[in-house]
């Protein structure tokens, strides 16, 4: 009998993949026993974290590519479905294990620090990484200017809560703070526009998918996959999904003591360092594919990342906090989230209305990341 052929793109499984772009977060993988034994032996909580959080990024990059393999194989409506279920599921999962531990502010954190992450410092990062050597990189600026639209449809949402409470209520959060309970109005008036963002997410699903699926699909879409059959593509996306909810309750777990011991505060580290965790082989992805000229792809996957959290991440999870946690979950955010959500989007909006980038503009949104983590630092 003759061994099967093999698919083009399906990369050699020995040591040299691990050197490869799409290989090195699978150096990382020992971490996972690794950081159990540790959490499980009592050692330091700030070692416990780091561990954990370095061990979530091979697990997100398997989820990642089960899921991809999926969508190839599915065709783009189911794809692009599993793509949403899938695409944050990591920050998902570590947000439901934040919300079971009371943690809201933190889970709040992670949702803004994935919005933002992804429009400046993924989009930055990959038109920096993608623009040098070239004078100029172009994408569609209709497909773009959409999903930056999608975004500023969810700022709106996401302010109105905020400024219901300052003007209602007893005002925003301060940022060191890990849980305030705000009363039913608002948080059923958080829920509200959950639903709201849902079914505004659903049909924008519908658009880019059905009615409008060339604006949303490069040619090159699925070339990268490596032709793996649908039973090892489920197994994979099973084993990692129970792999991803191990490290985040680990690292969920570790989060209250470690803030204190290496003197960050928890505001900081969901809105930055959970954030870029969760993400972290999406973001890779991202700056890979801008490297090969392939800016449409880059750019839907930064800014479309950036509205499924905004979406349908946050929506669900204020709807699961209505059965997690003490209480349910407000989408009452802090001053410094709500002005980087707002300026974040807008700047977005700007740089990608042409159609066209470069090196520069690249450094110009990771400036103003840098900017906004330094404002969370000393907050």
């Amino acid at each position: 009998m003759n061994p099967p052929a093999e698919h083009p793109n399906r990369p050699r499984l020995d040591a040299s993949f691990l050197r490869t772009p799409q290989g090195w977060p699978y150096l990382l993988a020992p971490l996972i026993p690794l950081a159990v034994a540790l959490d499980l032996a009592g050692v330091p909580a700030t070692v416990v974290f780091a561990t954990s959080a370095l061990g979530i990024i091979p697990t997100a990059a398997l989820m990642g590519r089960a899921t991809e393999e999926l969508a190839a194989r599915s065709g783009p409506g189911i794809g692009g479905l599993l793509n949403v279920t899938f695409g944050n599921a990591p920050e998902l999962i570590i947000a439901l294990f934040a919300l079971g531990q009371g943690l809201q502010e933190v889970v709040k954190a992670s949702i803004v620090g994935s919005i933002i992450g992804n429009v400046l410092l993924v989009l930055g990062a990959a038109m920096l990484a993608g623009g040098i050597g070239r004078d100029k990189q172009t994408f569609s600026g209709t497909g773009a200017s959409i999903q930056t639209s999608m975004l500023m449809l969810a700022a709106a949402a996401l302010l109105m809560p905020a400024i219901f409470e300052l003007v209602e209520g007893k005002g925003l959060p301060a940022p060191g703070a890990e849980s305030v309970n705000y009363g039913s109005t608002v948080e059923h008036l958080s829920l509200a526009v959950a639903i709201v963002l849902m079914v505004t997410y659903g049909l924008g699903l519908l658009f880019s998918l059905k009615t409008h699926r060339d604006l949303f699909n490069p040619e090159y879409e699925d070339e990268d996959s490596w032709g793996w059959s649908t039973r090892t593509s489920v197994t994979a996306l099973a084993i990692a999904g129970v792999l991803v909810g191990v490290m985040s309750e680990v690292l969920v777990g570790s989060i209250s003591e470690a803030s204190h011991s290496i003197g960050l505060s928890e505001f900081f580290i969901g809105v930055i360092v959970v954030a870029i965790v969760g993400n972290a082989a999406e973001h890779w992805v991202a700056v890979l594919v801008a490297m090969k000229d392939k800016m449409d792809l880059a750019v839907n996957i930064a800014v479309g990342s950036s509205a499924q959290v905004a979406l349908f991440v946050a929506p669900v999870l204020v709807m699961a906090s209505f059965f997690i946690g003490p209480h349910p979950l407000a989408l009452v955010f802090n001053g410094f989230e709500l002005g980087a959500i707002l300026l974040a989007i807008l700047i977005a909006n700007y740089v990608t209305q042409d159609g066209e980038s470069t090196w520069f503009e690249g450094v110009q949104l990771l400036a103003v990341y840098f900017v906004f983590g330094l404002a969370f630092y000393f907050a």
